[in-house]
């Protein structure tokens, strides 16, 4: 087989989302890092240089139970959230090696995304970061996520747009092949709004307009809300669109942090945005390897 012949059998996720595939992504990083010992308040991205094996079982868990796609465990990896930490001259370090657990358990056709969140910190004139300095952080971080093999990246739980905007201009500066971003919603008296007072709607058309192949929402108050978010992100756009619902609202009982929705309980609902045009599905904070071999099930992989 020539060279030719074999590149023309490497699909993208966006080769394959063209084609009407409906993608399925990984569960919880977080979740499932204080599970397996992460301490209250620690640092997640820095289990990626000193726990590597427990990193690494996470991307293998999600891939052996039908994800599509793993996020990277770098969720919090740029400079501003890793200074908080004491860890600040190691984002291209955490980065890369984040890139490089997930893509070592990655089978044949499947993917590795790399996860960019929020910084914490606002944009002037609201806070003091400039769009520039913004813009370079995300770079940053992206541009050591791509070294360490990522697919494409997945900017997430963004609650202001200018931010998120910030972080695709990067991706795009960066070169990665996929972007995906999604915002943060909860419901009040007048509807769905970001903390920063966006809308679904808006949402998916500027996520867009500044390059993302694929926008949508993740977190949130449990995949019913995001039953109704997914119908105005859909109403409001004809490209690809992906949910990442948690699960539920989280108690204490006995001492624990418990999510209500089980896995049977959401996979109905993750077959319901299947059927209404949701491209690209996944868990966020509380979903479990169960509940993305129960989304499986219910779409019928």
């Amino acid at each position: 087989m020539d060279e030719m012949t074999t590149q023309t059998k490497i699909r993208t996720l966006l080769d394959r989302l063209a084609q009407g595939e409906l993608l399925i992504g990984d569960g919880a990083t977080g979740t499932y890092l204080q599970a397996h010992g992460l301490e209250p308040g620690g640092c997640p991205e820095a289990l990626n240089a000193f726990k590597p094996d427990l990193v690494r079982q996470l991307s293998r868990e999600y891939f052996a139970a039908g994800s599509d796609f793993v996020f990277t465990n770098s969720f919090g990896g740029n400079r501003f959230m890793l200074k908080k930490y004491g860890h600040g001259d190691k984002v291209w370090e955490f980065n890369r090696l984040a890139a490089q657990h997930a893509r070592s358990q990655t089978p044949q056709g499947r993917y590795v995304v790399g996860s960019v969140g929020p910084t914490g910190e606002f944009l002037e004139p609201l806070g003091n970061v400039s769009r520039a300095a913004m813009v370079g952080a995300f770079a940053e971080q992206i541009a050591a996520l791509k070294e360490g093999g990522a697919d494409g990246v997945v900017i997430e739980t963004m609650t202001a747009i200018e931010e998120a905007t910030a972080a695709i201009e990067a991706a795009r500066q960066v070169g990665v092949p996929v972007v995906m971003s999604t915002l943060t919603f909860d419901k009040g008296p007048r509807g769905f709004f970001t903390m920063m007072g966006v809308t679904p709607e808006r949402a998916a058309k500027e996520l867009k307009a500044a390059g993302a192949d694929v926008v949508g929402s993740n977190c949130g108050n449990g995949i019913e809300a995001m039953i109704e978010i997914a119908k105005q992100i859909r109403a409001a756009t004809d490209g690809y669109v992906m949910i990442n619902s948690n699960a539920g609202i989280p108690s204490i009982q006995k001492g624990r942090i418990v999510y209500p929705e089980t896995p049977e309980f959401m996979a109905e609902r993750f077959k319901a945005l299947a059927d209404m045009g949701v491209n690209v599905l996944g868990g966020c904070c509380g979903t479990t390897s169960a509940h993305i071999a129960a989304l499986c099930k219910a779409v019928g992989r």
